[in-house]
């Protein structure tokens, strides 16, 4: 079916009910054949991958497989897309069907596609695509296309490497005397398992690798035979004039041992597990201290306060006394912009959960790598789902805080947040329509977007906030002040930005090992599947968050200040900063980005994340610092 066919309204229907297929459990459903049943072939996008001469990434953008510029083969009567999930085409996924005839469990040998001309044009711009090292990336039984590839230093360890080299780059060891040749022939290597003792469709894909080459096969005869063996040089695509380029494949399909229910175990390598395993190790060491330490100076020097100061005749001149219980009077009072302070906590609380949430259900095996983009369809889903739970904390803790427009708070929850991060998207979009990329969301899929976003999350948020506001209002175990207390000068490290610098650093040592494996899955087209490190390690950044920022507004109370609530959000999301730091670092080390729209997609896309991760470690910071502080205040005697 095409998609052109559908009216846009039942677009965004099917968009909607795709999102309820991406829950996939590995090895529910196989495709069985029997030997000469047509196995599909489809091509998905053209993306760029590390250049192995210089371990850097030169772009950013995708291309469809069926650009004008590459003069790819079309199958009879046009390509048709394949449907996929709202995640795989946000992700920049575009599965077509191609003119590549399989048929299972038996071999071809030098099988003609066609003959294409390419102008001088289209070979500017295949042989720049060649230049920046990209891949194409085709799907067999919906196994990707991979390259056979060895791991570093072990060269016993093999692993497939998703996508094959559009061309490669022959002549010099220089640049300058280098030049890009096409790769025109493929030899299509199919891994099938036969399934023992069955008679009808014994047969499964379970490995497919591509061993693209650059040949001029010879053409004779009316029936268009190719003749591979007196393959000539390499194609090399002229910019000065017309090149005739034929395309050939063959098919060799190997017996392999290999289950159908493991085949994804060579594409889902794990590059030095060792490195993993010291970050836990490391983050483990850094729990463990500050756990100590929040028990130690926190616990023990609390007890002796709270019975010292309960000890006291309160008929007599307290201010003898120093330190965290003069504030008492003050310490609940509503920080400045309360609504603001709510709506991100309420969108903090959101994203803590939709997170949480999708990092279980990944690592129980509901979202496998091949559902492509079931990942991020949760993730929309999960978030769309728990506006409920956003509305109801903003609403809550603004109640909390005294608060009176809650109109506003209602109206702007669900809208200022999301608003944010859809308006960078829709501004970054623009620079990929721009360059023609496959990775540009269509207006259709926006539309869907918007329509989960105003037709199912906003009337969650709104009966959220309604169930939030008629609940009672987290009352302080204190009362405050009529008159604020003057706060005395403060030292340097409690001041806001030393310590947000000083604090921020402990959440993200925490988790930047494993930011660099999750960065690299994003911008190198890997495949992340780590969830066990990464369920632990959000464990640990939780942990990390709430010990450090509840042991800094400790001292910030000690030293009679009594402005916590917007320091303990700002303290713990300063490791937002770091995270943004650490991007910027990897926009400089590992990737050599050329042209506008490459550069503004990375550092647009990186302060995105920097700033909804400020939104998550913030909110963790605050409501651990807000437990604390009423804990500790309702543990002492007040008139």
């Amino acid at each position: 079916m095409r998609w052109s066919s559908i009216s846009p309204p039942s677009l965004a229907v099917l968009l909607l009910l795709r999102t309820a297929s991406a829950f996939y459990l590995p090895g529910v459903a196989p495709t069985d054949y029997n030997q000469g049943d047509p196995v599909s072939l489809n091509v998905n996008r053209l993306t760029p991958a590390v250049i192995a001469s210089t371990q850097q990434v030169e772009s950013l953008i995708s291309y469809d497989y069926y650009h004008e510029y590459f003069h790819f083969c079309l199958p009879k009567g046009g390509p048709e897309k394949i449907s996929e999930s709202l995640g795989s085409i946000l992700f920049g996924d575009r599965i077509l069907t191609s003119p590549f005839e399989l048929k299972m469990a038996q071999n071809e040998t030098c099988k003609l596609l066609c003959t294409q001309t390419h102008d001088s044009r289209s070979a500017k711009f295949t042989n720049m695509r060649i230049w920046q090292g990209y891949n194409l990336n085709w799907l067999i039984d919906g196994l990707p296309a991979a390259t056979l590839t060895s791991a570093v230093g072990d060269e016993s360890t093999q692993f497939y490497s998703q996508g094959f080299a559009l061309g490669s780059l022959t002549g010099g060891d220089g640049d300058k005397f280098r030049q890009p040749v096409l790769n025109n022939h493929y030899d299509i290597i199919v891994d099938y398992h036969r399934i023992p003792g069955r008679k009808e469709k014994p047969f499964r894909v379970v490995g497919v690798v591509v061993q693209p080459s650059s040949k001029k096969p010879k053409v004779s005869g009316d029936k268009k035979i190719a003749d591979c063996t007196v393959a000539g040089d390499p194609v090399q695509l002229s910019e000065s004039g017309n090149t005739e380029v034929t395309y050939t494949y063959s098919v060799i399909w190997m017996e392999s041992p290999t289950a159908w229910a493991t085949r994804w175990d060579k594409y889902l390598h794990v590059f030095d597990p060792r490195i993993h395993w010291f970050s836990l190790v490391n983050s483990a060491i850094i729990v463990i201290f500050l756990t100590g330490m929040v028990s130690m100076v926190l616990l023990k020097t609390l007890r002796k306060d709270i019975a010292r100061y309960n000890q006291l005749d309160l008929n007599e001149d307290v201010q003898e006394d120093s330190g965290w219980k003069l504030v008492h009077g003050d310490v609940f009072r509503p920080p400045m912009n309360p609504m603001l302070l709510s709506i991100f906590l309420g969108s903090g609380a959101q994203i803590f959960f939709m997170t949480g949430i999708t990092i279980m259900f990944a690592l129980l095996g509901f979202l496998s790598p091949s559902g492509r983009g079931s990942l991020a369809t949760a993730m929309i889903i999960l978030y769309t789902l728990l506006g409920f739970v956003g509305g109801y904390t903003s609403a809550r803790v603004y109640k909390s805080f005294g608060g009176e427009s809650w109109k506003k708070n209602i109206l702007f929850t669900p809208i200022f947040i999301p608003g944010v991060v859809f308006g960078t998207f829709f501004f970054l979009n623009f620079f990929l329509i721009w360059k023609g990329s496959s990775g540009a969301v269509p207006l259709w899929t926006m539309i869907a977007l918007i329509c989960i976003w105003f037709v199912i999350s906003l009337p969650l948020s709104f009966t959220g906030s309604w169930f939030g506001f008629r609940a009672p209002a987290i009352e302080a175990p204190v009362r405050t002040n009529q008159i604020p207390r003057q706060i005395p000068e403060q030292a340097l490290y409690l001041k806001p930005l030393p310590s947000m610098l000083l604090v921020g650093i402990l959440p993200f040592g925490a988790i930047f090992v494993e930011l660099y494996f999750i960065m690299s899955s994003i911008w190198f087209h890997r495949v992340y599947y780590m969830f066990g490190f990464l369920f632990v390690c959000y464990g640990i950044m939780i942990i990390t968050c709430s010990t450090v920022t509840i042991l800094m507004i400790y001292f910030l109370l000690c030293s009679e200040n009594y402005h916590w609530h917007w320091r303990a959000f700002f303290i713990s999301g300063a490791s937002a900063f770091y995270v943004v730091l650490n991007a910027f670092i990897y926009w400089l080390s590992k990737l050599s980005l050329g042209g506008l729209a490459s550069n503004v997609l990375y550092l647009g896309y990186s302060l995105l994340i920097g700033f909804l991760f400020f939104i998550l470690t913030g909110t963790i910071g605050f409501f651990s610092s807000w437990y604390f502080v009423k804990k500790i205040y309702a543990s002492i005697k007040i008139d």
